[in-house]
């Protein structure tokens, strides 16, 4: 069964920063590309990020780029996404996504306030 587990949200001042986790369990993590979305209150959700199975190639929404970098750890089964000079307005949950499986996490709150 693949499962997808974010973790590593909260509240942060703006000029934060802030890494999230996405644990993948259930199908060959190295294999495939994977995906962060973010959802803001009544907003629809909207790609932030994704990166190839070996990592080597990454791409970013035009909002976060520049401050915000995915990564990926194969071994550990984890994806990475480090948020550098939060803003109010990357306040959302933030969603792990495996495109090749369609599978979603249930998604970590990312609140940016001061």
């Amino acid at each position: 069964q693949v499962q997808l587990v974010e973790s590593g949200g909260g509240l942060v001042q703006p000029g934060g920063s802030l890494r999230l986790s996405c644990a993948a369990s259930g199908f060959r993590f190295s294999s495939y590309r994977m995906s962060w979305y973010r959802q803001a209150p009544e907003k629809e959700r909207e790609f932030v990020a994704d990166i190839s199975n070996a990592g080597g190639i990454t791409g970013y929404a035009d909002s976060v780029k520049g401050r915000f970098t995915i990564s990926r750890d194969n071994f550990k089964r984890t994806m990475y996404l480090q948020m550098n000079s939060l803003r109010p307005e990357d306040t959302a949950v933030y969603y792990c996504f495996a495109p090749a499986s369609g599978t979603w996490g249930r998604g970590t709150q990312v609140t940016v306030s001061s």
